[in-house]
């Protein structure tokens, strides 16, 4: 049985699909991941313990412990794990993208950087490390702007600003939120420097595509309905086949495709986000692993091999094509279908919810899953970096299922108690 090797971080929600998807494809996934190398297996996984900000000695401790069986294939789960898993194919003589390539992924000002030099459409954008230095930039900039942290993921910490006095509060704020425990431990020089560009209007898409040795392969493009203007840019909604025009989606691909080759991405799956205007398609990012989250389970695949009646997961895809298997002939299933990330409304302890059933059983529905935990607190953005949840829909066209996953978040009603400060010793 051919072995695959994710890497991953152990919070993250895709694990398990990708084990289930392990189950139907045939393979043996072995996992590393940032467990606590102190305990024995506390996962229950068997997963080798790495550490993402130190890429030697984790390539050394995954080498050691697979021994004279090296796996048949890598897959990269999450943004931080892309740059290991790059230097796992290569120390491997496997297939993936090149070290130095997905460093770039991971680094705002670096996507930026090699996105202009290729000659593609770019923002003004300036970087400045945090301090004194961040700050003047408020008076450099033109408006409005957008603040972003360099390699945060899922809009964390991401603020439209619109004068320099909005500037300058969101870049303290941003600041703040750069020293949070959580933040640091990631031990990353790139939360030293603050990153300022000129805010991009239009409509947004994401681009789901895998780089076959450096072909571009595309498998979806979705819309974003809810319009992302700011001052935050919490992402709700997903729902695919897209419903713009069939040249400006070929003009889409096209610039995913001519930014993964700017950045030097070239095998395996790439995650791209774009805005598009009269003017242009912009991309805003390129990350070297796939859509995040559950999300990937709006997404189904049919092929020849499998059959017209057996459907594929994304991460069915994903692992066959880490094992060398041909993917040309996978296309997405011809229904529609949609992802709503259910949105944090306020900060607060999350206690419960109503109305489950009642959204469940909203036709067109697949499922609703509440990821929150109760009594635990949430945080929404700019400073979080999670969602209460997710709900999945199909149906005849990209329109029904908008309509049908606003309907089913309209039934929830959530009950999120305010939380009550600590107070030190007099």
């Amino acid at each position: 049985m051919k072995r695959v090797l994710l890497a991953a971080t152990t919070t993250g929600y895709q694990i398990r699909s990708f084990g289930e998807a392990a189950e139907r494809v045939g393979v043996r996934l072995v996992f590393a991941s940032d467990r606590c190398d102190r305990l024995d297996d506390p996962w229950w996984d068997q997963a080798i313990p790495v550490r993402f900000h130190d890429e030697a000695r984790s390539v050394d401790a995954v080498a050691a412990a697979l021994g004279a069986a090296p796996p048949d294939g890598i897959v990269a789960v999450g943004d931080r794990p892309v740059v290991l898993a790059a230097h796992l194919s290569r120390a491997f003589g496997l297939p993936g993208h090149p070290p130095a390539a997905a460093a770039v992924t991971r680094n705002k000002l670096l996507t930026r950087r090699a996105l202009a030099s290729a000659g593609l459409p770019s923002p003004w954008f300036e970087a400045a490390r945090v301090g004194p230095p961040a700050r003047r930039l408020a008076a450099a900039a033109p408006y409005p702007a957008v603040i972003k942290p360099l390699a945060l993921s899922g809009s964390r910490g991401v603020m439209r600003v619109n004068d320099a006095g909005e500037c300058a509060s969101a870049i303290d704020r941003l600041e703040r939120l750069l020293q949070l425990p959580d933040v640091r431990l990631e031990r990353d020089e790139a939360h030293l420097q603050v990153l300022i560009e000129s805010f991009i209007p239009g409509s947004e898409y994401a681009i789901e595509a895998v780089l076959d040795r450096g072909v571009f392969r595309l498998l979806a493009i979705f819309d974003k309905p809810d319009p992302l203007n700011g001052p935050f840019f919490e992402e709700t909604m997903y729902v695919t086949p897209s419903g713009a025009a069939a040249d400006l989606q070929h003009r889409m691909a096209a610039a995913a495709a001519d930014a993964a080759r700017a950045i030097g991405l070239h095998h395996g799956p790439i995650h791209a986000e774009c805005r598009v205007n009269d003017r242009s398609v912009y991309v805003l990012e390129v990350a070297a692993r796939p859509i995040g989250g559950l999300c990937s389970r709006a997404l189904r695949f049919s092929s020849p091999r499998s059959g017209p009646a057996a459907l594929l997961s994304l991460e069915e895809v994903l692992l066959r094509h880490a094992v060398g298997e041909d993917i040309t002939e996978v296309v997405r299933e011809q229904t529609a279908s949609g992802v709503m990330m259910i949105p944090i409304p306020a900060r607060g302890i999350f206690r419960s919810v109503d109305g489950l059933e009642e959204a469940r059983r909203v036709t067109g529905i697949e499922d609703v899953r509440i990821t929150a935990k109760p009594d635990a607190p949430i945080v929404p953005l700019p400073e979080g970096r999670s969602y209460l949840g997710f709900i999945f829909a199909r149906g005849g066209r990209p329109g029904d299922v908008q309509r049908t996953l606003r309907e089913s978040h309209g039934q929830l009603r959530f009950a999120i108690d305010r939380e009550v400060p600590v107070l030190g010793p007099a």
